[in-house]
């Protein structure tokens, strides 16, 4: 407990918050580039490999369930064990796995890399949040978690589809595209490396931690992490958001040359709105989210981001107002998103257990939204049309605004929860 008093004296470090929020913010870009680079490639590796929408939903949910259980097992251990130790290996394995990818022969060996690939961006995802709030001072992290999540789309959604159908035409084979982005992830790992630190306070995790502000201090175990009433809301809100953000992910691409009637490289351009979108929502809303709270800024962006989707099942063909609302959309639920992983979880419960709830609520959510979601979208879009899909994906926005309706905003208030 000494230990975590002196760390709690010591003077802020606004230097090194900057230099590891950047890392682990370009990490997480290149997490996202390596995950949604299937998607903007995806009409010519279902030539290639001979791959329908459901095989296509089915690679979506291979990356998303692997990814939320081991969300959900590492951000145990970098609670026990430190960030470094999950961070850095996890950003080697990650990137040597989306190599692999380009060398699939068929829809097994495809899915197989892209399943191992999760584990390791799990492995990686909860660690750097929690890596992000020892860094940041209380009044940033909704900004600072922002900014790292908005990585994910700005690299992965917004930069991706540009990057791999033009350099597809360069190289001449998506899977050579795999290979070349598979390296800058290396180079990453050598610098966190150098950077990423521990806190002190990790190093006295060996005490069971206890609720700072009550009456009598109670030792917090791991699955009272579910006790805590906004970490039970968030798992259910991030339902909604994640199964928005990888469902339209997978199908949009798809949906913009089958049904609108696209071509490929016009298609990249249009999806980079879907990118810019969740990049400056994960910003903007988590931002706005420190300033008016958690619980309005999301339910307002469940509902815009609904009315964004409708408005997209309108089928206009104009390819800038096909941009706009991809922007609209994934504005709302990226940042939503981004808002229900980090902040929300995270402010909770206490410090010692932050990454292992923030690993909680993202596992889960990866396993609904960006597991189950994108296999149940493509079964929808094989049997009923990718239409219906964006219905779907507009109704089910609509019941994480329900849910975020119950989030209780106060951090001092939600962690006395556990005691209710």
């Amino acid at each position: 407990m000494e230990q975590l008093a002196a760390a709690a004296d010591a003077p802020h470090d606004l230097r090194y918050e900057r230099k590891a929020v950047l890392l682990l913010a370009l990490g997480f870009g290149l997490v996202g580039m390596d995950r949604w680079l299937v998607t903007p490639l995806a009409p010519q590796i279902m030539r290639e490999l001979h791959l329908d929408y459901q095989d296509l939903g089915n690679l979506g949910a291979a990356v998303g369930l692997s990814w939320g259980v081991f969300a959900i097992l590492m951000g145990r251990l970098s609670d026990r064990f430190g960030r470094r130790r999950i961070v850095i290996p996890a950003v080697i394995v990650f990137s040597l796995l989306s190599g692999i990818s380009g060398l699939a022969t068929g829809f097994l060996s495809l899915f197989l890399a892209r399943l191992l690939m999760g584990v390791a961006e799990g492995a990686y995802c909860p660690s750097s949040y929690a890596a992000a709030l020892d860094a940041s001072r209380p009044n940033r992290r909704g900004f600072n978690l922002g900014v790292i999540q908005g990585a994910f789309a700005l690299f992965g959604m917004a930069l991706g589809p540009i990057l791999a159908t033009q350099l597809v035409v360069l190289v001449g084979s998506w899977r050579y595209v795999f290979v070349l982005v598979s390296l800058p992830g290396l180079v990453l790992a050598a610098v966190l490396a150098k950077v990423l630190r521990d806190p002190p306070r990790l190093t006295a995790l060996a005490q069971p931690p206890v609720l700072p502000d009550v009456m009598i201090a109670k030792p917090v175990r791991w699955m009272d992490i579910l006790h805590f009433h906004n970490v039970r809301v968030a798992i259910f809100a991030i339902f909604a958001s994640m199964s928005g953000v990888f469902v339209l992910g997978v199908m949009a691409p798809v949906f913009l040359v089958d049904v609108i009637g696209l071509k490929n490289t016009t298609m990249g351009l249009v999806m980079s709105g879907f990118g810019l979108g969740g990049f400056a929502g994960q910003i903007a809303i988590g931002a706005l989210s420190d300033r008016i709270g958690r619980r309005p800024a999301l339910v307002g962006s469940f509902l815009v981001g609904a009315l964004a989707l409708i408005g997209l099942v309108c089928q206009f063909h104009a390819p800038v107002a096909l941009f706009a609302l991809l922007f609209a959309a994934a504005f709302c639920f990226c940042g939503a998103n981004a808002t229900l992983a980090g902040p929300v979880p995270g402010e909770s419960v206490p410090a010692a257990l932050s990454s292992s709830a923030m690993g909680l609520v993202i596992g889960l959510g990866e396993i609904f939204g960006g597991g189950i979601a994108p296999a149940i979208g493509g079964f929808v879009a094989k049997g009923y049309g990718l239409i219906m899909v964006m219905e779907l994906v507009a109704g089910v926005l609509v019941l994480g605004a329900m849910a975020a309706m119950l989030l209780r905003d106060g951090q001092a208030a939600d962690r006395r929860a556990i005691f209710a």
